[in-house]
């Protein structure tokens, strides 16, 4: 799985922006800037052995992402969750479950939702939809 990110130059730092899991850094070169986007994304992943990769940076836009479809799902829901500011309980209140369990789930990488649920899951914690293409 692989998530679209943009890296470009403000003054005398390169910045890295992978939108759809909340994740902006920055480094003094473009290969350190892409080297602490790896990095960035790997300590949010928290789990041993899990490693992020930079696939393709062509001019401002890059590919990061992992063979590792749970982990990556799971971090992406829990990052969109939280830049919209909702908790378990309400996005378990909007899914018209009573337990929070079963979503919280899907953040632990415990379960990994079909195209159907995540296509579910990401416009009730974000509140948009989301277009997927080829890479």
């Amino acid at each position: 799985m692989r998530f679209e990110g943009r890296v470009w130059k403000d003054g005398k730092l390169w910045l890295v922006e992978v939108p759809m899991l909340d994740v902006l850094t920055q480094g003094r070169t473009r290969k350190e800037a892409l080297a602490m986007v790896v990095d960035a994304i790997e300590s949010l992943v928290h789990q041993q052995g899990f490693r992020a990769k930079v696939y393709r940076s062509e001019k401002d836009t890059i590919e990061v992402g992992s063979p590792d479809i749970a982990a990556l799902t799971a971090l992406m829901l829990r990052r969109q969750r939280e830049a919209h500011g909702l908790s378990l309980a309400e996005v378990s209140r909007r899914l018209g479950q009573t337990s929070r369990n079963a979503y919280a789930r899907y953040e632990q990488g415990a379960s990994v939702p079909t195209m159907d649920k995540l296509q579910n899951l990401l416009s009730i914690v974000s509140g948009r939809d989301f277009v997927l293409r080829p890479a």
